[in-house]
């Protein structure tokens, strides 16, 4: 009985781990459906008379962000962006709210590397110094000596925007040869998806 138990245990944990992602895929296909496409539809409905077509709210938005970006990615756009940052810097409520959406996008930002605020992935030694934790380097400052140190954001998973801002030495960092990218999915996945190992130590 044992032995049969053990035996219909293993298969319905494989089942189980096949399951796992098309569970995900459909989750996250029914949280589109529910929160972006229906709520798009509804919107475009007050003005348009349009069809209530599955999956027509995500093509349209991201038809849109497209256009969004194409537009503002070329010299003109730029100017245009440089006009909404000052005019928000001069209303106070909004001139705080824009403010933090900024920094999050040049944050998130992989495509201008001095607009990014994440110049470099790290690990920083831990607390009680028998490990590592993955970090950000995102600038330096000096002492009252003149020394430079570094500023690096160690975030919390899955969450990559929350974290601790540490101070520390350049002996108390390593450089990892991951991308910024690579260690962010990391970060996200809560360890599950990193790089195939540690390219350099240096």
């Amino acid at each position: 009985m044992k032995k049969l138990f053990i035996y219909l245990g293993g298969y319905i944990l494989r089942g189980t781990l096949i399951v796992i992602p098309f569970c995900l895929c459909w989750s996250a296909i029914w949280i589109l459906r529910k929160f972006i496409d229906s709520q798009v539809l509804k919107f475009l409905a007050q003005y348009f008379d349009i069809r209530q077509i599955p999956g027509l709210g995500i093509v349209l938005l991201l038809l849109s962000l497209f256009i969004i970006g194409l537009l503002f990615s070329n010299v003109l756009g730029r100017h245009i962006l440089k006009f909404i940052d000052s005019v928000a810097e001069r209303i106070p409520i909004i001139k705080f709210i824009y403010g933090i959406g900024k920094q999050i996008s040049d944050t998130l930002s992989m495509t201008d590397p001095q607009k990014q605020a994440f110049k470099k992935a790290v690990f920083v030694s831990s607390f009680n110094g028998n490990g590592w934790m993955v970090g950000f380097l995102i600038g330096s400052i000096k002492d009252q000596n003149g020394e430079e140190l570094l500023r690096v954001f160690v975030p919390s998973s899955p969450h990559p925007l929350t974290g601790i801002v540490f101070i520390v030495k350049p002996s108390q960092i390593l450089d990892c040869g991951w991308t910024v990218e690579e260690a962010l999915k990391m970060v996200v996945s809560i360890g599950i998806v990193s790089p195939d190992g540690i390219k350099k130590i240096s």
